[in-house]
């Protein structure tokens, strides 16, 4: 006998917690496309010359390499068994969205306004809450030749509606502009692009690795910074705002200082502005000079998104503006911003913290049956309850009735309907409401009305 096992790096779930995870899916989704953005999907293979286009080092090590039995015998005969297959998993939706992107532009609306969610593959290294299989959740807006900075406020927004409709505690979207920070560290004789991106990924750890750790990576012998610059930048990421207006001020207490500082102000005002326009309180929202993302293509405004109670957890939504999509796949400049959620570490995230249960069945209804000769009755009652919208199972073997209670407690099923020798001489059915454990008898022609009355109260109620 060989033990079942699932590999590791996956979430597999049993189906009450897959109802959870599927309603938070069905949750993004539905403000995905009341945003305006359209449904994409790419195949989970790419051709490995795309895929790794913009790729190496780490990236690359973590790839999945696609090679069937057949690839493997043709190599052979080639004479090469280590050959690079042609085919890979895609690691992240970005790559394919390049790629997408640059292969139907002459068929596509710009700005094309896309959201994907679909699951990406990378091998990491084995440890708990980190998985090789998972699903990303993005939006992003592309334009063509040029795309206005008043995109980069919209997408907050539908942060907001996403993480508000959650309903998984306070929540701050903090942002910041990679153009405010090359400008800061311009200012402070880091002229060299290189060098700026390596600072900008350290800068990016403080509150994972904190500030003496980045200190000390700074003045140390990789940088060599001097003490004072690497106080002054410390000093600089520490800013923080606590309300709209403090955003703004905060920002004009930078002065006017260099091109790129001043374009960075100036969009981050901007920004600050139309997310207040937006409708989004200013409780969710703050500027944090730390926020770099790791990334290089980031190179305007970027976000990340935090709960308040849950500090630990990291950033639960991130992204940013970048200002050249696909230039390995066109020659088209194609600037975009956007944002992904990893909503399968989040959601093992949210479970650890006991801020997501187990739902409800998706099955409102189990119809009993206690004898062979109703069981055309009960069928035609579970079709009649079906048209009427409610997610109705039928019982198919005759059982004792108490065995039938304890299997719908069980599989969360809320209303369980008796439909005995009395209740169909009646014309009537019994109902079982199995969450505030009461019973009732109801006229079987309102049966379908009373029970969508029921479930509309208690989705009021919460």
């Amino acid at each position: 006998m060989i033990k079942p096992r699932t590999p590791p790096g996956v979430m597999e779930l049993l189906p009450r917690d897959q109802i959870a995870f599927q309603r938070m899916l069905d949750t993004i989704r539905r403000n995905f496309e009341r945003f305006g953005f359209l449904p994409v999907e790419t195949p989970v293979m790419e051709l490995t010359e795309v895929l790794l286009t913009k790729s190496g080092g780490e990236t690359e090590r973590q790839v999945y390499f696609v090679e069937s039995t057949g690839a493997r015998a043709n190599n052979a005969q080639d004479g090469d068994s280590r050959g690079t297959p042609e085919l890979a998993l895609r690691f992240d939706l970005t790559v394919p969205l390049a790629r997408y992107v640059a292969e139907h532009e002459a068929e596509l609306a710009f700005p094309f306004r896309r959201y994907q969610m679909q699951r990406v593959y990378r091998g990491e290294r084995q440890q708990r809450g980190r998985y090789r299989e998972f699903y990303q959740c993005d939006i992003d807006v592309i334009g063509k030749d040029s795309l206005s900075v008043r995109y980069d406020a919209e997408l907050p927004a539908c942060i907001y509606a996403v993480f508000s409709e959650l309903d998984i505690g306070a929540f701050t979207i903090q942002l910041n502009n990679r153009k405010l920070l090359r400008g800061f560290f311009e200012a402070n004789g880091i002229a060299d692009g290189e060098l700026q991106a390596l600072v900008l990924r350290e800068v990016d750890k403080l509150d994972k690795r904190g500030a003496d750790y980045v200190r000390d990576v700074l003045i140390g012998s990789s940088f060599g910074l001097a003490e004072d610059v690497a106080d002054r930048i410390l000093d600089f990421v520490g800013v923080r705002s606590d309300s709209h207006a403090d955003a703004l001020a905060k920002l004009a207490a930078l002065g006017e200082g260099n091109d790129s500082l001043r374009q960075g102000v100036a969009e981050l005002r901007e920004v600050l502005e139309l997310i207040r326009a937006l409708g989004v309180p200013e409780a969710n929202y703050a500027l944090n000079f730390s926020i770099a993302r790791g990334l290089d293509y980031y190179t305007g405004t970027v976000y990340e998104t935090t709960l308040n109670d849950y500090p630990g957890l990291g950033s639960i939504c991130s992204g940013g503006r970048y200002e050249d999509l696909a230039s390995h796949y066109t020659k088209s400049k194609l600037p975009g911003v956007g944002i992904s959620i990893g909503l399968t570490r989040l959601f093992w995230q949210l479970q650890e913290a006991k801020l997501v249960s187990t739902a409800d069945s998706s099955v409102q209804v189990l119809v009993t049956q206690m004898d062979d000769a109703h069981l055309p009755q009960c069928l035609a009652l579970a079709s009649e309850l079906r048209a009427a919208g409610l997610n109705t199972e039928a019982v198919m073997e005759p059982s004792k009735l108490g065995k039938q209670f304890k299997y719908a407690d069980r599989a969360g099923i809320r209303f369980v309907v008796v439909l005995g020798e009395n209740e169909i001489a009646k014309g009537t059915a019994t109902v079982k409401d199995l969450r505030r454990e009461d019973q009732f008898e109801v006229a079987r022609s309102e049966l379908a009305r009373t029970l969508r009355v029921e479930l509309e109260q208690s989705r009021v109620m919460k």
